[in-house]
């Protein structure tokens, strides 16, 4: 893959066996070795969320003074983004892999230490409730219709935000992007490294593996982005040994949530007794059924749209869609995705959806479902070999995440920019993704402003009647803090 290379792969049509025809390698234009290499990349890439989200859930204490603890949400966490990647690769024959969706879990953190009489069982109830209605909204059609009534520009320019917002999740983890604490709002939220300085050992292993990454793309390396990590982690191995840095949380050029340390203990056995820890009805008992409709309202909503855009980013970038845009088998893409909620909720682990990071490996050039069935072996086996999880740093996978984004934002040429009914809504759509840290954001931003130009165009008949339905949802999501204020 090049820089040059924009078009889809020519593909040869006809499978050598069984097992690539169910998969469709060959008609894909893969390798087994490319699908085995992109389900590493996208571990990787992703492997952090098994240390992240018990750091952002587990530690909060509910109203009865219980919480969650480290080692039962990391142990819940690997075990459902195993399942439900493998059910996604096996049933939907598509490289996305799903794990703990971190704008849900830090609604759900926020929730739980804000709002009394409320437990983490009721509130995880609220995660099962919402991915049983995202469930039925793909067996009714509803779902994959919102989805194909998106205009093809808007589904462009998600892809496109998403490509920066991943870059941006890159540059940020590694630390050469960082955010400006301001109490006084005076400057702005980002900076350079330190103080306009890059600074520390960690990034330079992310610089050396951006330029080892781009210069094996350009190269035509097969393995260009594995590499880049692989080279990238043993680097940081080495430093951390020779010259530690420690973690960030203890000073500002330390690593990112992991320091690349050998572990003391390899083999461990998991602690799953949060499996089952939910109460579907006990957050209408003690929030009352407004407060806590309003709630599965806003998890539902946000998922939803994480899903539809998430999926469309990913698969263009695969070129898994057909001529008209559409995305091959999406309802049990989408179906998939709605259990993930379920299955997160019943294991206490946060709604599980589509990781964003899954486009490192379909960088790689992953291009069905095989790739992520490796990528769920490897969170079931994070659950049992904790080296899997705790040598990989962010400034290792951080190169990746930033050169797939800019294979991503390629596609901007085809938004109709020329059409401000398109063009407005689509850089609305772009810019927000990033700059709200949220794909569902960016979304509502876009899909709202292209119905109200529309409308103010005079061409209200152009828009389809479930971007008006939809439009008034986002409006409505938007203004939840309005909504509950009146409630209370």
């Amino acid at each position: 893959m090049t820089s040059e290379n924009t078009a889809a792969p020519s593909r040869p049509h006809r499978p050598t066996n069984g097992f690539d025809r169910y998969f469709k390698i060959t008609e894909r234009g893969s390798t087994l070795g490319t699908e085995v290499r992109g389900g590493f990349a996208t571990f990787f890439a992703m492997s952090y969320i098994v240390v992240l989200n018990p750091l952002v859930l587990g530690l909060i204490a509910d109203a009865n003074g219980s919480e969650l603890g480290l080692a039962r949400v990391a142990a819940t966490t690997s075990l459902v983004s195993g399942v439900m990647t493998i059910l996604m690769g096996a049933i939907a024959n598509h490289p996305f892999a799903m794990s703990a969706g971190l704008g849900v879990n830090a609604f759900l953190a926020a929730t739980i230490s804000t709002t009394p009489n409320l437990t983490w069982p009721d509130l995880m109830g609220l995660v099962v409730w919402a991915g049983i209605i995202m469930f039925l909204l793909v067996l009714t059609g509803f779902r994959t219709a919102v989805f194909n009534a998106v205009p093809q520009s808007l589904k462009t320019a998600i892809v496109v935000g998403i490509g920066l917002f991943i870059s941006l999740i890159g540059f940020v983890n590694a630390g050469f992007i960082r955010r400006m604490p301001d109490s006084g709002g005076t400057t702005v939220p980002v900076s350079f490294g330190i103080n306009g300085d890059l600074v520390g050992w960690p990034i330079l292993v992310f610089i050396v593996g951006l330029f080892l990454t781009i210069a094996l793309m350009i190269r035509n390396v097969r393995g260009a982005i594995l590499i880049g990590v692989i080279v990238s982690t043993i680097l940081s191995v080495i430093l951390e040994a020779v010259t530690p840095s420690g973690s960030s949380t203890d000073h500002p050029t330390g690593w990112s949530l992991v320091a690349p340390e050998m572990p003391h203990q390899w083999i461990g056995l998991p602690d799953l007794s949060l499996l089952g820890h939910f109460n579907l009805f006990g957050a209408f008992q003690s929030l009352g059924g407004m407060a806590a409709t309003l709630m599965v309202f806003a998890i539902l909503l946000s998922v939803f749209f994480d899903a539809m855009g998430t999926s469309v980013g990913l698969a263009t970038e695969a070129h898994n869609v057909t001529p008209d845009g559409k995305i091959p088998a999406i309802n049990r893409v989408l179906a998939v995705d709605a259990l993930g909620s379920v299955a997160g909720g019943t294991g206490s682990a946060s709604s599980s959806q589509i990781f964003v990071e899954s486009a490192t490996g379909i960088g790689e050039g992953a291009r069905t479902g095989f790739s992520v069935i490796i990528t769920g072996i490897m969170f079931l086996l994070a659950m049992f070999i904790s080296p899997l999880v705790n040598i990989v740093p962010f400034e290792a996978v951080a190169p990746a995440l930033v050169v797939v984004g800019f294979l991503m934002v390629r596609q901007a040429v085809h938004v109709q920019w020329d059409d401000w009914g398109l063009g407005i809504p689509a850089f609305l759509t772009i810019a927000m993704m990033p700059f709200t840290y949220s794909i569902a954001d960016g979304i509502g931003a876009g899909f709202v402003s292209y119905t109200f130009i529309r409308l103010v165009q005079g061409r209200g008949k152009d828009v389809h009647p479930l971007m008006y339905v939809v439009s008034v949802a986002f409006v409505l999501y938007f203004g939840m803090g309005i909504i509950q204020g009146w409630t209370n």
